[in-house]
């Protein structure tokens, strides 16, 4: 219900005023421009309907001073019994929205104040609809930049960047339109952790921002990052079924303000920086940036969640394939491994002379076993086989090259060592 504050020193039109607007408003009065001024600061109304002369404070000075005290343009009836044209071409040239003489009939009254009403919520409509991101109803990116920096210049609070893990594989395997319901439940979840008078928006694609007002403790932002990590991956299994094994979760940074400044861009840079260090260290969790807070990243514990972070995605058959630096992890890993349970170990190699490596790749993959490793590095080819006796990698090895395209101009050389 909109808000109207009403404004004279006659205590007969402010009851009159009264009845016949609270039919469809909120009606708030004052008998004095400095009562008005005061129940605007706490009560903020819609729009004013003052008398114009008034002893101490008429309405046009009434007028002014709320404008000053006001970020946004205040609408403002005036009230008069004068019948001069002055006065009224006088209040229009202040920025009064209309004039109305008094004594008034009760329905031109309320014609009236329904005309400004219904402008204001015309605007206030389309403000919205500029400043909100139309799948999640959160502020955009343009109004979370310019509220949010308004705010950090004038409060306290905590800074929050948000990021989605694992995102991207919910659009790849479930399609973009499960993609927009996830992110609808994101933003629906941050509703739950913020307050009214925090701010929260989405930035673009996984990406959120939120500014928690009065907030100074870090164990509140912690709370705050178990529950979206619990509850986003609980929303998605309820959503997309519970065999769903994508580790979704999102990974916050934090900065205080104003500890660390009310730059609002500096202070960006800084929780960016404090969101980095979350997705160094496993993702699913909140830093916190700052000479007080460096380091203190809080990871999710749940040994559940952190089986899914581990676990492969798109699990398919044949051989498992990775980058020349993580094998050489996993064949010291093997090494140990073979050594302590004698288990066999051979290591293979194949040397391509032409240009065909992704056909050669794809020969491999399909003709090797889940428990098999490879990499590529240059145009050499890095094969682990674990528990495998020199016998049978040999088979193996005629296997592949049995499935090479003999039409193909290419020289390949093999070696072969047992590790173990």
């Amino acid at each position: 219900m909109n808000k109207i504050l009403v404004v004279d020193d006659e205590e007969m039109m402010l009851m009159m005023a009264e009845r016949i607007l609270s039919r469809k408003y909120e009606i708030l009065t004052a008998t004095t421009g400095e009562e008005a001024i005061k129940i605007f600061e706490n009560e903020r109304p819609d729009m004013i309907l003052s008398d114009l002369m008034m002893p101490e404070m008429d309405g046009y000075e009434l007028h002014r001073i709320l404008q000053e005290k006001s970020e946004e343009p205040v609408p403002i009836m005036f009230m008069t019994a004068d019948e001069s044209d002055e006065s009224e071409t006088k209040g229009f040239e202040v920025g009064a929205a209309d004039y109305i003489r008094k004594p008034f009939r009760p329905d031109v009254l309320l014609r009236r104040v329904g005309n400004i009403i219904e402008h204001l919520d015309k605007i206030h409509g389309l403000e919205a609809a500029v400043s909100t991101d139309s799948l999640t109803k959160l502020l955009n990116k343009s109004a979370s930049h310019e509220k949010i920096s308004e705010m950090v210049k004038k409060s306290s609070g905590a800074l929050l960047l948000l990021d989605l893990d694992s995102f991207k594989l919910i659009n790849d395997v479930y399609g973009h339109g499960a993609g927009d319901k996830i992110l609808i439940l994101f933003a629906e979840l941050i509703k739950k952790v913020i307050r009214e008078n925090d701010l929260a928006g989405r930035m673009g694609g996984d990406e959120f921002i939120a500014f928690l007002e009065k907030i100074s403790d870090e164990n509140v932002l912690k709370t705050k990052a178990t529950f979206l990590n619990e509850q986003l991956l609980i929303s998605a299994k309820n959503l997309l079924g519970n065999d769903m094994e994508i580790p979704l979760g999102t990974s916050i940074g934090a900065v205080f303000v104003p500890d660390e400044g009310r730059d609002f861009q500096k202070l960006c840079e800084k929780a960016d920086k404090a969101l980095y260090e979350v997705k160094q260290h496993g993702k699913h969790g909140i830093s916190i940036f700052g000479a007080n807070h460096s380091k203190k990243i809080s990871m999710v514990e749940g040994i559940s969640q952190i089986r899914m972070i581990l676990g492969e995605r798109n699990n398919e058959s044949g051989a498992y394939f990775v980058e020349f630096n993580i094998f050489k992890q996993i064949y010291r890993f093997l090494v140990r491994l073979a050594e302590n349970y004698k288990l066999g170990l051979i290591l293979m190699q194949f040397t391509l002379s032409g240009d065909f490596s992704e056909e050669f790749k794809e020969i491999l993959l399909k003709s090797l076993r889940k428990s098999d490793c490879v990499t590529q590095n240059g145009k050499k080819f890095l094969i682990l086989l674990p528990e495998v006796s020199e016998e049978d990698s040999l088979k193996i090895r005629d296997r592949i090259i049995s499935r090479l395209d003999k039409n193909l101009a290419v020289a390949i050389n093999f070696e072969q060592e047992k590790i173990i």
